[in-house]
């Protein structure tokens, strides 16, 4: 199957059982370097605050690792979330990474808080951003990045100027709404919140406004992926993914684990049916059996390019998984 679409990767720097924060990053870079080796576009790394397990907290910090350890591969966010900070800081921060790293840096933005409320509060220091005010801080780090901004009083350095694309990430039909609006290529969280995928990609692509930066509507959807060579191996490290999930249907942070035979014992009727619903957009097997499964997933979605996602326990299982997408889609 020949998608002629390109594919990318997600990853949150997850902590496997046993190990720690430094493991994750190691082990995120050994995934960026495989990743541009078999022609994956892009890798982003999302934002979470006060997950004990999740090791993306700082992915500023963790792009420009990942961009110093490649070469041509683009890296950036998905997302930062920006209602957790000043517009002014993420041009800067964007801005050099950029100046670092020419023509490989993206800035995916999101106006969840990443975090439990109390969290949120103590990252804002009492700032309180709400829905409506997004888009005017959107308009903002816009406006850091434009050259038009060189005769105000506030400039970011080394930012203006700078082409870093700014993507919209979403999972409902008000980021469908605003991504159209502004004109921005829209990336949709379907890995974890399918419910509105089918709605917010036919609105933002009836319904986008051309921009001075992007012609004609560019929609991402992101996936879960986790292939092997044999079916019944595939379900097996998928194990591993459903205990992560299960922590977020519990409101809590597991660490990735080792697969295990069967989840019955591990979760009860309401949480696996609640994961099921919540992982709709999940894609298991091997070569054969995922190319009927995407090419499904392409006749109910027009995307222009597909993001995976990959939790699987054992660094050379995840590579290898990895592959085997590339070639399916590749």
């Amino acid at each position: 199957m020949n998608t002629t679409k390109p594919y990318s990767l997600l990853d949150l720097a997850i902590i496997r059982e046993d190990f720690d924060a430094k493991d994750a990053y190691i082990r995120s870079l050994q995934i960026a370097q495989h990743a541009e080796k078999l022609g994956y576009s892009r890798m982003w790394l999302a934002e979470h605050h006060n997950m004990a397990n999740v090791g993306s907290s700082s992915p500023q910090i963790l792009i420009g690792y990942l961009a110093n350890g490649t070469s041509t591969i683009r890296l950036g966010s998905g997302g930062i979330m920006l209602p957790n900070h000043s517009p002014l800081i993420i041009a800067e921060q964007f801005g050099t990474l950029a100046t670092l790293y020419p023509n490989r840096i993206d800035l995916g933005l999101g106006r969840a808080p990443g975090t439990d409320q109390t969290t949120a509060t103590a990252l804002r220091r009492g700032r309180h951003e709400s829905v409506q005010e997004f888009p005017s801080d959107l308009d903002d780090l816009r406006r850091y990045f434009s050259e038009d901004n060189m005769d105000s009083k506030v400039r970011a350095f080394p930012a203006e100027g700078l082409d870093v694309p700014i993507y919209l990430l979403g999972s409902s039909m008000s980021s469908a709404v605003l991504a159209s609006e502004k004109g921005l290529p829209y990336a949709f969280a379907s890995h974890f919140a399918p419910a509105y995928l089918i709605n917010a990609s036919r609105y933002y692509r009836e319904n986008f406004q051309p921009s001075a930066h992007l012609a004609k509507p560019y929609f991402i959807s992101c996936v879960n992926v986790i292939a092997a060579d044999t079916d019944e191996e595939a379900h097996y490290l998928a194990t591993s993914f459903y205990q992560t999930a299960l922590g977020i249907i519990r409101g809590r942070s597991y660490p990735m684990k080792k697969p295990v035979k069967s989840m019955d014992n591990i979760w009860n009727e309401a949480e696996a049916a609640a994961i099921q619903n919540m992982m709709a957009c999940t894609f298991i097997g091997t070569k054969e059996s995922l190319k009927p499964q995407f090419e499904s997933f392409f006749k109910q979605v027009e995307v222009d390019e597909l993001m995976v996602s990959t939790n699987i326990y054992d660094t050379e299982k995840r590579l290898k998984s990895l592959e085997i997408t590339a070639e399916v889609l590749g």
